[in-house]
């Protein structure tokens, strides 16, 4: 017997503005962080992929079984881009985002949220909340 498997998903993109330029300008920092936030979520981590670039910015992706968790910057505006989609209802990309947006402490985030899989896709606004860092 096949499994059967439920294409819904959930994407949540957000961009962070007011965000301190050491902690947006340092690759290896940002690399660990998204492997926390997509432990954080209960996400499984297949591989990680950064770059930093010169003078300034980094892009890290962390490819997941439930699909995939991004970020790129720009420090000396700063300004961060994450996204996180997920396939799937066990695994919540909004707690892999709350874990970011608690380490990375923007003055303004505005965020969306699609629910896709499911025919048109539904845009949602969801509330980023601070995530308790242990």
């Amino acid at each position: 017997m096949e499994l059967e498997y439920s294409t819904f998903g959930r994407h949540v993109a957000v961009d962070t503005w007011g965000v301190e330029f050491e902690l947006l300008n340092d690759a290896q920092f940002l690399e660990a962080q998204l492997v926390e936030a997509a432990e954080a979520c209960g996400a499984t981590v297949m591989s990680v992929q950064s770059k930093q670039f010169e003078p300034q910015g980094a892009t890290v992706l962390v490819l997941l079984s439930e699909s995939h968790l991004s970020i790129h910057t720009y420090p000396e505006r700063g300004f961060a881009a994450i996204d996180c989609y997920t396939c799937g209802e066990t695994v919540d990309p909004q707690l892999a985002i709350d874990y970011l947006v608690s380490v990375l402490k923007p003055k303004k985030t505005y965020a969306k949220k699609l629910i896709r899989g499911l025919g048109e896709l539904q845009v949602e606004s969801p509330e980023c909340k601070l995530a308790e860092l242990v």
